[in-house]
Formats: structure tokens, sequence, C-alpha cells
């Protein structure tokens, strides 16, 4: 069967409008939902032909959709052939794989879809070059297979959903002549193993031509470079595209829909699971011949569901990434660092207009939003400052946003350290016939979902139609869509030029029907298209279309997924906030109480997102409205934001600076602290003086400079931060060498209010220009 052509692959149509998510709970067995915009049935049939006809697509729905369409309006389906558990990238991967074969399947996820680690990644689609070194050095035959199947799904991939996904061109800099033939043998090795699905070859740089590459790399020691090709995507979006796909061939999928137990029948066989709907709180017994367990970091939890005793069999692994301005990387070039501090790899890469940086790699506790900690950021960050040139500040209030992902690593009990567990996977079947995936990185969703499906096949007895199809099948948006279809839209709808391929780029041919739901600007241009931040091209009409069309519930649903405006800048997802808010509430029918705890909960998820807990958890949805979320912003508060210090502050640390800096040549050396030190009677070795140096000296040139001194000023002041220089200083009383009875935290960037300190200075303030996602 598997050799078959498919039978019925279809083309998406751009007309299609996929059961709401009312009909898709009906269907697995909810009763006494409401019908209407967002969540009934809305405008199921009616669509913009018009639309349709303008990239030739017409008004055909796909068989298999139709009947679906016609089944799901209401109608409760008796039994599923597969119950998949778990929204994300492996659980909707294996919801289009069954349903392209003609599997009755239903997917829910307690959360939304992608809510946990497959929107949180790196977004490459990548073999693995970390993997294939170990395969080789270690002469391991499983990342060897990892990275080869990887590489082969890495292709489908990018051809699965061509406007979600695209090659990007990685830099790897070498500073040492020993590593080049290293380096780029390694690469050349990985150009090899991919084979005909390759997808440029791998090249070597001098340094001139690396440095116009990636300009603001450091010059100094750099040998050349090695320019590999992966693949990046847009993750979050992927996933979508996936759920909105399997709908399309027959799958039922709903999110916000908890499992609370799972159903067995005499035998102790499952026989299907009851569910909760998170919104509503209704309850209903939803029967399946096998149900399949894709919850990535939580498999263990439905396992011990299943069976109490079961052994946990997925290590969880905390991947943090934060984003940094576009300025710190170059638009079309990534970076990677494969030999960091402590060994692990770090990426630089530009996503969305912006640039992240990630991730790190270790041992985690499983829980629903993991928040990124303070020493991780500044890792990354330190890692960032080894490799860019010391003329280009990196600061921490650049920081736009940050994030935690929990990968979801198969264990090894053998294993000392994550980072070293492959990223593979592996299945799982119960006794009592639950069916566990496990594993996996989102290159290879595809692959780990066939033979999911193949497995489940086997074990369930299931009749498909046909065989796996997945590898020639592209997802919905993708089949009118070109890279020169943003410049129909800007002729069509009269949009601004960045708007217009961000539509294209993330909707495919489905940007027509998103333009449809502008509202005109009333301005001479753009005449569609108002934005949701002036610095982003999100308009008000994705939020329209997220409620209508993609199954959008919540507002973390809007800023996080359906956007990515959360991940891209956290302090413009919260200044949104009200504008998204309102359209979902006309979409949704919220009222008052409604519209203020979804403020609460993405103020909530957004702490999760880099905002302090302090600087969101006093805001109401009018503080923002409003523009009083940008008043009187106490010092703790401003944990992403710079400092800005009274005069009488800026004054006296400019004394401490040149009371230490004893040659007065603006920088304080060894010499200079040693001579502090001994005045303040220590008399410590040299290696300790130039390690407090080292603590605070960014750009690496041996001495503080008054800038760097700043920033440990500022550190104390916003985040209560300390270290040996910051200790020392403080007990420093400018103009003399005798230490200060005064407290640390009042002389060095006072954490507290400073006598006579004009709360005033702050009113009307705007946001620094560091969480602009601008900067100088």
């Amino acid at each position: 069967m598997d050799g078959e052509a498919p039978q019925h692959l279809d083309r998406p149509s751009a007309t299609w409008t996929p059961p709401t998510r009312a009909a898709q709970l009906a269907a697995l067995g909810c009763t006494g939902i409401a019908h209407g915009y967002g969540t009934g049935h809305g405008a199921t049939r009616e669509f913009i032909g018009a639309i349709a006809d303008k990239i030739g697509l017409g008004s055909y729905v796909p068989r298999e959709a139709s009947e679906a369409l016609d089944e799901l309006t209401g109608k409760k389906v008796d039994e599923f052939d597969l119950l998949v558990v778990g929204g994300g990238a492996t659980g909707a991967g294996v919801a289009l794989d069954a349903a392209s074969r003609g599997l009755k399947v239903a997917v829910v996820e307690r959360d939304d879809f992608s809510s946990g680690t497959s929107s949180k990644s790196t977004k490459l689609v990548h073999g693995g070059v970390r993997y294939l070194q170990k395969a080789v050095f270690e002469l391991d035959y499983e990342q060897y297979k990892l990275v080869r199947e990887a590489l082969h799904e890495r292709k489908t991939f990018l051809h699965t959903a061509p406007y979600l996904s695209h090659s990007l061109p990685i830099m790897l800099p070498i500073y040492t002549w020993w590593q080049i033939p290293y380096f780029y043998s390694g690469c050349k090795m990985y150009d090899l193993l991919a084979g005909s699905a390759n997808m440029e070859s791998s090249y070597l740089l001098g340094k001139g031509k690396a440095m116009n590459a990636f300009p603001m790399l450091k010059s100094d020691g750099l040998r050349g470079a090695v320019v590999y090709y992966d693949g990046q995507h847009n993750d979050s979006r992927m996933n979508m595209a996936l759920i909105t796909t399997a709908v399309q061939y027959g799958a039922v999928a709903a999110n916000h829909t908890d499992v609370t137990s799972l159903i067995k029948n005499d035998e102790g066989k499952i026989i299907g699971a009851r569910m909760k709907d998170n919104l509503t709180g209704r309850t209903w017994e939803t029967k399946a011949k096998g149900v399949i367990n894709a919850t990535g970091p939580f498999t263990d939890g439905l396992r011990s569901m299943d069976e109490p005793t079961s052994q946990n069999i997925v290590a969880p692994a905390s991947g943090v990434h934060i984003t940094l301005p576009n300025y710190y990387a170059p638009a079309k070039i990534g970076l990677i660092d494969p030999a960091t501090s402590d060994g692990r790899v770090i990426f630089f890469l530009p996503w969305q207009g912006n640039t992240i940086a990630g991730t790190t790699d270790s041992a985690a506790e499983v829980e629903q939003h993991p928040i990124p900690k303070e020493e991780e950021i500044e890792w990354i960050l330190n890692e960032v400052r080894n490799y860019l040139s010391p003329d280009i500040r990196v600061r921490r209030g650049d920081v736009l946003s940050a994030w935690s992902g929990l990968r979801p690593l198969v264990k090894d009990p053998a294993a000392k350290n994550t980072e070293s567990l492959v990223r593979n996977h592996m299945i799982n079947v119960s006794k009592s016939g639950l069916l566990t995936i496990a594993g996996g990185k989102w290159t290879t969703y595809r692959a780990m979902a066939e033979e999911t499906v193949d497995r489940a096949i086997k074990e369930y007895d299931l009749k498909p139609k046909q065989g796996c199809v997945t590898e020639k099948l592209q997802l919905i948006g993708s089949a009118g869509w070109s890279k020169m279809m943003f410049i129909k839209l800007i002729q069509q709808f009269g949009l601004e030029s960045d708007v217009a391929k961000h539509l294209a780029d993330t909707y495919g041919d489905r940007a027509w029907a998103v333009c449809a739901m502008a509202e005109p600007t009333g301005l001479r241009w753009p005449v569609h298209g108002t934005r949701l931040d002036v610095s982003y091209p999100y308009i008000d009409a994705e939020v329209t279309w997220a409620c209508r069309r993609e199954y959008a519930c919540t507002a973390v649903d809007v800023i996080a997924r359906r956007t990515r405006l959360s991940f891209l800048n956290a302090e413009a997802a919260l200044e949104a906030l009200p504008r998204v808010i309102d359209i979902m509430a006309v979409e949704l029918g919220w009222g008052g109480g409604e519209k203020e705890k979804q403020f609460k909960d993405a103020t909530k998820f957004l702490h999760s997102m880099g905002l302090s807990e302090a600087r969101v958890g006093k805001l109401k949805l009018d503080d923002v409205r409003q523009g009083r979320h940008k008043l009187h912003l106490e010092i703790e508060d401003e944990v992403l934001a710079r400092t800005i210090f009274t005069p009488e502050e800026l004054q006296s640390l400019k004394d401490k600076f040149g009371h230490i800096d004893a040659d007065q040549d603006g920088k304080i050396s060894a010499s200079d602290l040693a001579r502090t030190l001994r005045n303040l009677g220590q008399d410590v070795p040299r290696e300790t003086v130039l390690s407090i140096i080292r603590e605070v000296d960014a750009d690496k040139s041996g001495k503080i400079e008054f800038q760097e001194f700043l920033d440990i000023a500022a550190g104390v002041k916003e985040l209560h931060l300390s270290n040996a220089f910051s200790d020392l200083v403080s007990r420093v009383s400018a103009g003399s060498g005798t230490a200060s009875s005064t407290s640390s935290t009042n002389n060095l960037g006072s954490s507290s209010p400073t006598p006579g300190y004009d709360d005033k200075r702050h009113v009307g303030a705007n946001i620094p220009v560091e969480k602009s996602g601008g900067g100088v």
C-alpha cells in the first residue's frame, strides 16, 4: 500500500473554510456549545470567491473535506480510529498523516496548538551539525542515523510549506588556523550525507569576505569562516498549517480540550478518553480504537494516567532563547558558535526581522510555562559578546523577549547531562494499548508521524484507504503562493510593503482572504492594514482571521502563536493587548469581565516571555489602553529597561569612578583597583584583581571603562545584582579612600529612591530605546 499513488490528494482551495471549534467539539461528543462567530459555524460555506478567482483556484472544496464538514456540523462521531492527545508538531503531524490515509482521527490539546515546545524552538530545520560531530568522533551510529534522517526530512519540510520555510546560510567563524580544515571537512561531510537532498554546498570565506557578510563579527584574530546551509521556519505557524490541513482532510481538532482520564474495557484495554473543555468546563467521553500519546515533555504524565507505576521515558531539558534587535545580525545569514565557554553550541540567527540567540541546554522540571532564568539570559549575552565586535555593546536592556522551551529528550539512564542525549524518537505501547511517541525534533516530525501511524495501524488493526502520502503533500496555503505574491497584495489592497510580504509569507495563498477581512484605514496610504504595533507588520485583520479560521480562543493564542509578537518583543505585545482583546471580544462575544481575565492571563504569559512579574502583575487593561503602564515605573520593575540615573546619582558615580581611576586616563586598570583595595585595608593577589576586572570588562580590553562601570551600577539598581567589583565600589566614598558606612545598594545604583529623587521624571516617559525593537 505504501507504494501506491495518492488517491485523493486534491489541492486545498483558498475558499475552503474549516469547521468551527463548536462543530469540532460536537463531533468529539460535547453537547450544548453555542454556535456563533469564532465558536460556532459562522460563515462556514460563505467566503470570498472573487479573491479565489484572482489566484486561479476557484471555489472547489476537496471531497474528503466536504464530507468531513457535513459530518461535523453538530454530529457526534461514534468511534474514531485514532485519538491523538497533544497538538504540537508531533500530534499535528500524526493527525495529518492519519487523516490523509483516510482514517477517522481526532486530535486534542489541553492548551493551544503548539503552546509548548513546538512554538519555542530555535526555528531551524536542520540535520544537526553537532550530532554529526559526535557521530564521527564517538563512532555513534545512532547519532549518524539521526543526522541522515533529518537531512532527508529537511528537504521534504521545505517543500511541504514553502511559504513558511526557507534555506538559511549559517556562518561558522574561525579564529585558529588548524580549525579551517577541521570545520570545512565537517561541513563538506554534512553536504555529502545529505546527498540529493542537499540545499547548497558549503564554502570557505577569507577574513575580508567574512567581515563583509557579517560586519558585526569580532575581527581581531579572525582567520576566515565556513558557511553551510540549513533551513529556517515559523514554528507555530507551521503547526497551525498542519492542524488546518489535517482538518481539511477530515480530522477533528480541538484546542483547550483536556484528557482527564482514559476509558478502558473489561480486558483493561484503552477504548477512549474522558474530555473536558477548559473554556466552558463541559465534560464528555470520546471513544476510539486507539489512543496516541504525543504530549512532548508531558509524555510521562499521560503514561502515569494509564499506568501509575510506569517508568519515566522523557528527560526534559530547558532551552532558553532571547530576541535582540535586528542590528545585532545581518538579515540574510546566521552564525553558530560550536564551542562556547562550557562546550555547548549557540546559534545567532535572523528571524522575522529581529535576531534570536540561543540555546541553553540544562535539565529542567516539567511545567506549563517555564520562565527563563536570569543567569541563562546572561550566559547567552556573554557568549554573544565573545563573537561580536567590541564596538557593539551587548546590553541586557536590548533583550526584547526571552523564553524557555522544554525539549522532550528520550531518556538514557547512562547519560550524565542532557546535551549528550540524542534528540531521536521512540515508540512505546503499554499493556493497555496506549501508544506513546516521544522525543524527536521539528525537522523530523513528518517521519515520526509516518512511523507512528504505521505502528498504530498494526496495533489497532485499522483499515486505511491508502498508504502514507505526506512526503508529497503540501500544506494549506501553498498551492497559490509565490515569492512575488506580495506585490499583487499591495496592488489589490493598498498594503505597506513589509505588511504584504509578512502576510504572504505567513498565510500563503490564504493571505488574500486575510486581506479581505481588513478594514479601510481611512488614509491615503496604506488603504488597508491597521497595524497592531507600529514597529511590526501584524495587522488587525489577522486577529479576526485567527478567531474565525484558526481556532484562536484567547488573547495569548493570538499574541504568541497566530502572530509572533510576544516572541519578537514582549513589550510591544503588552501594548497591543487592548486592541487584540477588543477585536476578539467582538468575534467571540466577550464582556468586560472576560476581557479583564484575558488581559490578566496574557500578562501572566508575558512574564514567561521575559517581562518581570512586578512589571505586569499590577497592571489592568485600562492602564495599558490609556498609556499608564509607562508611568511611575518603579526601578525594580524595569527588569528589561535601561535605568535612568538622577543627576545626583550620575555625579556620585562619576566621582567614584574618578577616585578609583588614579591616573585619570578614563579607565580603571588592575593597578588602579589594587591601589584602592590597599587603601581599604585589603592586600589581595594580582590574579584576584584581574578576576574582578574580568567580571565587569565586557569588551575584554583588560580595563574597566566608565560605560561598563555604569552598566554594573544599572544592574545593581535594576536587578539587585552584585559582584566583587560592585561590592568594592560600594565601600568607596567619593573623594576618599576609606570604606563607606552606607549600604552597597544606596552607593552604587541605589535600588531604593535616593533622597530628593523626583518620581515625576518618569511621568509620560516612553519605553527606553533598547525596548523599542530599534535602538542605537
